[in-house]
């Protein structure tokens, strides 16, 4: 799958669990894609330097939460999420939302 359709489909889920979350905001579709693309690229730096992150599934969705906590704080109030619970569950959702889409388009 092309880089524009995978970051159009995660910008989705982003959009997507944003607007079902009371605890995360993003103000717009737009935002939604460079949110998208922040985590992605914090995500690869994270994972590049500790590769062992990845083993556990849990671990793997805290440093995610901590990964979209800290594009919170980048973006200020374009994309907010009041907490680590709800980056917590931010994540799970777009992790799920994401491969359902990927599913259904490939």
């Amino acid at each position: 799958m092309s880089f524009i359709i995978q970051l159009l489909v995660v910008a989705a889920a982003v959009y997507f669990a944003a607007w079902l979350l009371p605890g995360v905001h993003v103000k717009n579709y737009g935002y939604a894609i460079i949110v998208a693309l922040v985590i992605g690229v914090l995500d690869a730096v994270v994972f590049t330097i500790f590769p062992g992150i990845g083993v556990s599934w849990i671990l793997l969705l805290v440093v995610n939460a901590l990964i979209i906590l800290l594009a919170s704080k980048i973006f200020g109030s374009d994309f907010q999420v009041d907490g680590f619970v709800w980056a917590l569950v931010f994540a799970l959702i777009v992790a799920v939302v994401s491969a359902i889409l990927n599913h259904l388009i490939a």
